[in-house]
């Protein structure tokens, strides 16, 4: 299945709580698109998140985002992984 890392800005000071609530709430629904979100990380300070995700494709992984509130400014295709 095709990856994907997106990228949410405007998060400055986001806490790790807060990025493991937001992360489960993908979770909790990811497989309504055949979407799954394997990590997540942030940078508080410049308020940038990182997803890294399988998914059919960049709008499935969108759709789950707009849908628990924290669309992605950017969704990238990741064609080589090693």
């Amino acid at each position: 299945m095709p990856m994907f890392m997106d990228v949410h800005h405007g998060m400055t000071g986001i806490t790790e709580e807060q990025l493991k609530a937001a992360h489960q709430a993908d979770l909790s629904i990811e497989g309504e698109e055949g979407v799954h979100f394997q990590q997540a990380w942030a940078d508080p300070e410049s308020g940038t998140v990182y997803c890294l995700s399988s998914a059919p494709s960049r709008e499935a992984v969108q759709k789950i985002h707009e849908r628990t509130g924290h669309p992605a400014d950017e969704v990238h295709p990741v064609p080589l992984v090693v």
